[in-house]
């Protein structure tokens, strides 16, 4: 239960990210709405997560997933373009998140 919480608060972390794209200041308020909804959760399941898992390991995973999660939807979503030291940097951290979720 507390990985399946930890996924999905940096699932939550992503919707929250994409809606800060969508912002536009402080004049669309739904972006606004979903962001605070999204990240109030996130960190709730966060929270809830590192009670049965290590806090720095909880963390590096959700920040983990967060930033491989933005950055897909960046690439599919938003038609951003990204070379190939990032791609390779992405790919560590996505073995850092696989190492640290099969250690714990």
């Amino acid at each position: 239960m507390a990985w399946g919480l930890l996924i999905l608060a940096g699932i939550e972390e992503v919707v929250a990210t994409i809606a800060m794209k969508y912002m536009d200041g402080t004049r669309k308020k739904w972006p606004i709405v979903i962001m605070t909804v999204g990240f109030i959760f996130s960190f709730f399941c966060l929270s809830m997560a590192m009670q049965r898992i290590p806090a720095g390991v909880a963390y590096a995973i959700w920040t983990g997933v967060g930033s491989i999660g933005i950055t897909l939807a960046g690439l599919f979503w938003f038609k951003e373009k990204f070379g190939y030291k990032q791609f390779l940097s992405l790919a560590f951290i996505l073995v850092g998140v696989i190492g640290l979720g099969m250690t714990s």
